[in-house]
């Protein structure tokens, strides 16, 4: 399995920001970490691994990179209003660094990325599609929360707003990203029902999506499939698997 990792300092973030890209071919998968980790966080826990035989087969070409949820919504010293314009800045980063990176290496018909994470890796991965569904593929969103106001106190603004599913996904009646989101055939939101899990704000996010018909897979698993990584490995490859073949 091809592994390369790449760095610079992204203007956006006014930081240095390394990405490392797994495989040679087929659709790209862009992963978001969960929690304060890093950009190796897939790899350390083997969830690179459970996709690894659709990377070496060149029918997923994957890309993982760091979040800014450090600063940003788990950081506590951090101001509200800076919380959020870091999300935003963070957003910056994807679209204007990132994406002309893995634009580059692919082929067209592969260079819309299908986002991914865990816990709070999911609702950047989420956040990232609903957003640019004109830039992405899809989402495969797993064991997330989608509603990030509980982390900025009541604070409120555009920032907070445009970076918030729960939000701005019931007012959109737009005549561009409604339409696109409405052809969608890659949004694939997973939860287990087990410990640390909550399969409500699962399917607080599909009642959303049913109500402005955005065609979706929401897929709670069972009672016993907790919020930790062995089932992370289980559910990626297995929607994977439906999508990529």
């Amino acid at each position: 399995m091809e592994r390369r990792i790449t760095s610079w300092f992204s203007p956006n973030l006014q930081m240095e920001m390394p990405i490392v890209g797994y495989g040679h071919s087929g659709q790209t998968l862009l992963m978001l970490p969960t929690a304060a980790a890093d950009y190796l966080e897939y790899e350390r826990f083997y969830l690179v691994d459970a996709i690894k035989p659709f990377i070496e087969a060149g029918k997923v070409r994957a890309y993982s990179i760091n979040s800014v949820n450090r600063w940003s919504l788990l950081n506590e010293q951090m101001p509200p209003k800076l919380k959020a314009e870091l999300l935003t800045r963070y957003d910056r980063y994807i679209c204007d660094e990132v994406l002309p990176l893995i634009r580059g290496e692919n082929e067209e018909r592969f260079a819309r990325p299908i986002t991914t994470g865990a816990s709070l890796g999911a609702f950047l991965a989420a956040n990232e599609y609903f957003k640019h569904p004109d830039l992405f593929r899809g989402t495969i969103p797993m064991s997330g929360g989608y509603d990030i106001r509980s982390y900025l106190h009541g604070y409120h603004d555009d920032n907070v707003y445009f970076n918030n599913p729960l939000d701005y996904l019931p007012k959109l009646n737009d005549d561009y990203y409604l339409p696109i989101l409405q052809h969608a055939d890659s949004i694939y939101i997973i939860s287990g029902q087990g410990a640390y899990e909550d399969p409500a704000r699962s399917k607080e996010l599909s009642d959303i999506l049913h109500s402005k018909g955005i065609p979706h897979t929401l897929d709670l698993w069972g009672p016993d499939v907790n919020h930790d990584w062995p089932w992370w490995r289980k559910m990626l490859p297995h929607v994977l698997g439906l999508m990529v073949g």
